[in-house]
């Protein structure tokens, strides 16, 4: 994420776990907790889910599961890379972000659809079942 953008998110996130205690950072991640903070649930680690607010009010919503990484047993990191004033997009959906989300790039409308965590549904991208409706 863009500079700014990266720290008014963290700095919203960490206001929502004023208990959580902070560890030192693991690159590159810069905002670290002890994991034995966090209780756990269906979709991940128990924090502040992440709103990104896309045009026409669509909100892909991001759960403890894509938001949080588990560097080791004692570390949780949330998952956002400072990328800097001047990067080449102000933010970048990365490969963690979109585990157990489906994504569709509809390049000839220029659109992008995506689903909710799959793990609500208590599947996985991994089992889930491309040959049904959802």
């Amino acid at each position: 994420m863009e500079t700014t953008i990266y720290k008014a998110v963290v700095e919203a996130f960490i206001k929502q776990i004023p208990r959580s205690p902070r560890v030192p950072a693991v690159a590159p991640f810069d905002t670290c907790f002890d994991a034995k903070s966090f209780g756990s649930s269906r979709v991940g680690p128990a924090v502040p889910q992440i709103d990104l607010v896309l045009p026409n009010r669509v909100v892909w919503r991001i759960f403890g599961a894509n938001s949080m990484v588990q560097v080791n047993s004692d570390v949780l990191c949330l998952g956002l890379v400072d990328e800097g004033l001047e990067p080449a997009t102000s933010i970048v959906i990365g490969g963690h972000q979109m585990e157990d989300n489906l994504v569709q790039f509809d390049l000839a409308a220029s659109r992008l659809g995506f689903s909710s965590s799959l793990l609500f549904r208590q599947t996985t991208c991994s089992n889930f079942n491309f040959t049904t409706a959802a």
